[in-house]
């Protein structure tokens, strides 16, 4: 078990975390969210011992052992099986299979376990750290963005190993995907304080918005109920005969703190600039191969036509071809064989990683953005950067003195000054937080053009792709469906890595399926009624309330200007038991409305179950 506990942290005048903590008890699995910039990667350092926080602690039972995934590369050994049992425990030292099956799931070949480590990718580096983290076996498991450099299928894989993890994580990723299948609690750094939660992603952030929206409410109560005080001070001060009441209310004045109002939080949120295009086919690709010589070619005689409305994500393993398919389509590479025809009228905009090299490190983000569309003015400019979180003095920052997700941002921002009808995308999210992520794939789902995107991450897969380029068992081909109907159809079983098919049940017939639905309405609605009929009787009732309290409130005032002091006296404590009843309705009607929304959300995950 690991405690944190009133814990605080600064950076100069920034506060990143202010008098919080949480727990992680045995076996929970906690996935740490919050918006890039906030603290996240902070409290890890913490959490691990490489930092330490400005106030607060961080406890453990006596020889509780935290393992933490660095990105950081040193390696001590010429092999790579020898580095990775660098990580078993030393009664452990022979159990070498461990380090070989994981190794194995992580992408690593029989005949990679005999070659150098410094032979392979920085991301295979990466994932020779994970390798020597899991096999420590620690009792809390701290991963920072593992899935940055790993395919799908070791994604899948490192899944359902860390869901049989029989201790304590502790995960930050942007893959909301993975993260909800992963954990048990989500722990979020929301406004310099940490909450923690039983569920998943979904369950964290509609408990954020609740909790943001009770604060409002009871913000803006306040208010007016610390102006209906003033005003009574105001009015009664000179009168001897309420002075009593005058002092009482005095004193609640000085007693009441007022709430701040939340500042809004800013998210990234855009839409690509669409240029209309009025023809039936962006692309036509034929007999396209491409590869290090005949004998070893990554593409070997594909033929794609891309239309106007495709969603086309490419997926595979690491290393098969499909960034090199990207640059192929986008003339960053010439093909040995085959024709690529893009036709007129097309502007594609393409992103990778390491385009960010492109950026000028002198340039500011702003003269960035002017640079990237020279008919464009600078206000059109300055619009991108608050869209891309670079507001005010932020869009004067240097360029050399981003971060890595900050100059990902600048790169997706030039391609939002020039109207496109295409786009090309490897890996976009890798840099971002789930916050961004989110505003990400609903700007690409409202794009009218076509698109092609590399990417690992299953929520956009699930969400955009209607097409697939799929490079599997060394070749490539298209897959006509979306990424679910692939993994009902195909699957990932490959090469070692076996991931099993989601298994379709017998196929109902149309008389058992209509029983089954109609099973499930008439339980659903059994549930669901005396809620509803609760809810309603609560409408009515407040409104009635409110209605009363108008009412009270004009008499109120009538008191007022006739200097009835007992009349007035009456009257507002009439009214404040008007509006304390009034808060009570409003709260038991948010609690029945999300009961309503639960029975809602299972009943329509119930039906899709059936017809599935």
């Amino acid at each position: 078990m690991l405690n944190i506990d009133g814990i605080s942290k600064s950076f100069g005048d920034q506060i990143l975390l202010n008098n919080t903590g949480f727990q992680i008890n045995p076996g929970e699995r906690v996935g740490l969210v919050g918006r890039n910039g906030h603290g996240k990667t902070t409290l890890l350092n913490i959490i691990s011992g490489s930092d330490h926080a400005d106030e607060g602690s961080v406890s453990c039972p006596s020889g509780y052992r935290i393992g933490f995934l660095s990105q950081k590369i040193s390696f001590s050994k010429s092999r790579v099986i020898d580095e990775a049992i660098l990580g078993l425990l030393e009664h452990e030292k022979d159990n070498h299979w461990k380090v070989e099956k994981i190794l194995a799931g992580l992408g690593f070949s029989v005949n990679d376990f005999t070659r150098n480590p410094i032979e392979f990718s920085g991301g295979f580096q990466v994932r020779l750290n994970l390798t020597k983290v899991l096999v420590s076996e620690p009792d809390l498991l701290i991963l920072d963005e593992p899935t940055n450099y790993l395919d799908i299928t070791s994604i899948r894989w490192i899944s359902q190993f860390l869901i049989s993890w029989p201790r304590e994580i502790l995960l930050v990723t942007h893959d909301r995907s993975f993260m909800d299948n992963v954990v048990t609690h989500i722990a979020g750094i929301h406004r310099q304080k940490i909450k923690k939660i039983k569920g998943d992603t979904s369950k964290y952030y509609l408990q954020i918005a609740q909790d943001e929206e009770v604060y409002e409410k009871t913000r803006l109560n306040e208010e007016k109920r610390k102006k209906e005080i003033e005003l009574f001070i105001s009015r009664f001060r000179a009168k001897a005969r309420l002075a009593n009441m005058v002092q009482s209310r005095i004193k609640t004045l000085d007693k009441t703190e007022s709430k701040e109002k939340l500042q809004k939080m800013k998210n990234l949120e855009f839409e690509f600039n669409y240029l209309p295009f009025p023809g039936k086919q962006i692309m036509q690709i034929k007999n396209l191969s491409f590869g290090w010589g005949k004998n070893n070619l990554l593409v070997d005689n594909f033929s794609l036509t891309v239309y106007p409305e495709d969603r086309i994500a490419v997926i595979g393993k690491n290393g098969k071809g499909k960034t090199t398919f990207l640059k192929l389509i986008s003339e960053n590479l010439t093909p040995i064989d085959g024709t690529i025809k893009i036709n007129p009228g097309v502007e594609l905009g393409y992103f990778e990683q390491t385009n960010v090299q492109s950026l000028n490190d002198e340039f500011t983000v702003e003269d960035e953005f002017m640079r990237s569309s020279p008919d464009s003015d600078r206000q059109a400019a300055r619009n991108i950067c608050g869209a891309m979180m670079f507001e005010k003095d932020l869009a004067l920052k240097k360029i050399a003195i981003l971060s890595g997700g900050e100059k990902s941002r600048v790169m997706l921002g030039k391609m939002l000054m020039t109207p496109l009808n295409l786009l090309l995308l490897d890996e976009p999210s890798n840099h971002m937080d789930i916050e961004s992520c989110d505003s990400f794939v609903s700007a690409l789902y409202n794009f009218e053009g076509a698109l092609i995107i590399v990417t690992h991450n299953e929520m956009f897969l699930h969400s955009l792709a209607n097409r697939l380029i799929v490079f599997k068992n060394d070749s490539v081909h298209v897959f006509e469906g979306t990424y679910q109907e692939f993994l009902e159809k195909e699957g990932w079983e490959e090469e070692g890595i076996m991931v099993e098919k989601k298994i379709k049940p017998a196929a109902l017939s149309k008389k058992e399926l209509r029983q089954k639905k109609s099973d499930v309405i008439a339980r659903k609605s059994k549930e669901i009624r005396p809620v509803k009929q609760k809810i309603e009787r609560l409408e009515t009732d407040i409104e009635k309330n409110e209605t009363s309290i108008s009412k009270t409130n004009d008499l109120l005032l009538e008191a007022s200007s006739a200097k009835d002091g007992q009349k007035i006296q009456v009257l507002s404590k009439e009214l404040a038991e008007l509006q304390n009843l009034n808060e009570k309705m409003f709260e038991e009607l948010e609690i029945q409305m999300e009961l309503f929304e639960k029975i809602e959300t299972a009943f329509i995950h119930q039906i899709e179950e059936v017809e599935r």
